[in-house]
């Protein structure tokens, strides 16, 4: 295996469903390690750190809601998709609230979750994935935002309030990009949810208000760039 491949972490408690998903993505080419518990999950992120999270949210010991909250509130933002073997909408409301980046509904078929993952991986770019060349010549054509003592380096998927570096997920990330792009503009909640989480979600309004709380929180002061219109959403000053 190639090592400057992506590495998954599939946290999931059956060993079929976790052997499956392993042999298939490793025939893709991608690395893989698996846990059979949340508990042993975050073990394995702490000591593997995986580009993406493959986790299914009915664990033993610790169950994938809890996963989620105890990574984002580390500062953990190693994306996640989430695996359900459930169809109400409420549980895959509440695992995008808490911070995954995607869903994908037991059973599921090998091909949606590998495009599932390509779309992820392809979204998200870790530090010091991006060539330094590249990285520049995008600053150069704008790539880097500045807005007061607000930095946003795009290619890089770097966020810096004062001197501060700030951890965000990538729908944080999205989010605070899309505003800082379309400063001065009122974008609504539905434009956000479009932009952000795109395709085939079924998600409420409230998420995105609940995503520019924690958002808000990790920037701190510069958090306050970012304003709520009433009745209508947010837009960057």
């Amino acid at each position: 295996m190639d090592k400057t491949a992506p590495k998954i972490l599939i946290i999931e408690d059956d060993p079929s469903i976790r052997e499956l998903v392993t042999w298939n993505l490793s025939e893709e080419g991608y690395g893989c390690v698996s846990a059979c518990d949340g508990r042993e999950g975050l073990e394995q992120v702490r000591s593997e750190a995986p580009d993406l999270i493959l986790l299914d949210l009915m664990l033993p010991v610790m169950g994938g809601f809890e996963v989620v909250k105890e990574l984002r509130r580390d500062g953990v933002g190693t994306p996640i998709i989430m695996l359900t073997a459930k169809n109400e909408e409420a549980d895959k409301v509440i695992g995008l609230e808490f911070g995954a980046d995607d869903y994908i509904t037991k059973p599921f078929g090998v091909r949606e979750l590998k495009a599932r993952i390509k779309a992820v991986l392809r979204r998200y770019r870790p530090d010091g994935d991006v060539d330094e060349s590249v990285a520049n010549a995008s600053s150069a054509n704008g790539d880097v935002i500045d807005i007061g003592d607000l930095v946003i380096d795009v290619p890089r998927h770097e966020v810096t309030a004062g001197d501060e570096s700030v951890s965000l997920t990538l729908k944080e990330f999205e989010l605070l990009r899309i505003l800082a792009e379309n400063r001065g503009m009122v974008l609504t909640r539905e434009q956000l949810l479009d932009s952000v989480w795109g395709y085939e979600y079924l998600g409420e309004t409230r998420t995105v208000d609940v995503h520019i709380r924690y958002l808000r929180r990790k920037l701190g002061a510069a958090g306050e760039h970012i304003s709520t219109v009433r009745g209508l959403g947010y837009k960057m000053l």
